[in-house]
């Protein structure tokens, strides 16, 4: 009679002996898993149902691939690296000015720079004909007319034309800003040497008296420019001593005169 077989005993572990965490994953498993980790995003809509997700911690997002799967079909597009800049300084939950959403503020702030840039275009307009009017108001030869201003006299030499003179020569210097306004109308107007202004001929008018107040009858002379005059206002001249005696008795030194240009 055979005897009869028992089962071979069984070993239960303990729960003492039970494993606490999960068995680490191998190389291979780990990197089998890194594009599915890489691609997917970092948060998940919340469902319609009314139930929330945590927010995935770092380097555990979206562990699985149902989750995964679930994130691409209702998850948030992925956000820009200037987007995330904005969201950082201006978060898109908090509101502003008294309630107001956050593209409320960015709205204001685009109207409000759109103003700045508009007065800032309207303000160099403004200046830029103001600078043409008061270039029309100097003495040019474009004015055509006649000027009034004070008349002295000067020890000649190498001018800004590039001319020398000298005190018998028929020659004068304007102010300079009306030297300077005439060369910057004009390409290269940087070398004074070609200023337009160069060449020009003046005709100096004044009634001349002599010393005591005996009068000489009404004086004309002719010059023409060869420099530039520093210390005059737009309509001085400042000309020769043989020119300035036609015109004043030396002692003056500084007398008034009315002139226009011959051309």
């Amino acid at each position: 009679m055979a005897e009869p077989r028992h089962p071979e005993p069984v070993y239960q572990t303990p729960d003492w002996e039970t494993p606490s965490h999960p068995p680490r994953a191998s190389l291979l498993d780990r990197i089998k898993e890194f594009p599915r980790r890489r691609n997917a995003p970092l948060f998940v809509r919340a469902p319609s149902d009314g139930t929330q997700h945590a927010p995935a911690k770092e380097g555990e997002q979206h562990e699985g691939a149902a989750a995964a799967a679930a994130a691409a079909a209702g998850g948030p597009p992925i956000r820009s690296p200037l987007q995330r800049r904005l969201d950082a300084v201006l978060p898109p939950h908090r509101t502003y000015l008294g309630g107001r959403s956050r593209r409320f503020l960015l709205l204001c702030l685009a109207a409000l720079l759109l103003v700045v840039v508009l007065a800032l275009a309207i303000g160099l307009g403004v200046g830029l004909s103001h600078k043409h009017s008061r270039t029309e108001k100097l003495p040019l030869p474009s004015n055509h007319g006649v000027f009034t201003g004070d008349l002295t006299y000067y020890g000649p030499g190498l001018g800004a034309c590039g001319i020398t003179s000298t005190d018998s020569d028929a020659i004068v210097s304007v102010s300079h800003i009306t030297f300077d306004a005439a060369g910057a109308n004009r390409d290269g107007g940087g070398n004074p040497n070609a200023n337009p202004l160069c060449g020009k001929k003046i005709r100096i008018q004044r009634d001349y008296k002599e010393e005591g107040g005996a009068g000489g009858g009404n004086r004309s002379v002719d010059v023409t420019v060869v420099d530039r005059c520093t210390g005059c206002q737009p309509a001085d001249l400042d000309t020769t001593i043989s020119v300035f005696t036609q015109l004043a008795p030396e002692a003056s030194g500084r007398v008034l005169m009315s002139w226009a240009w011959l051309e």
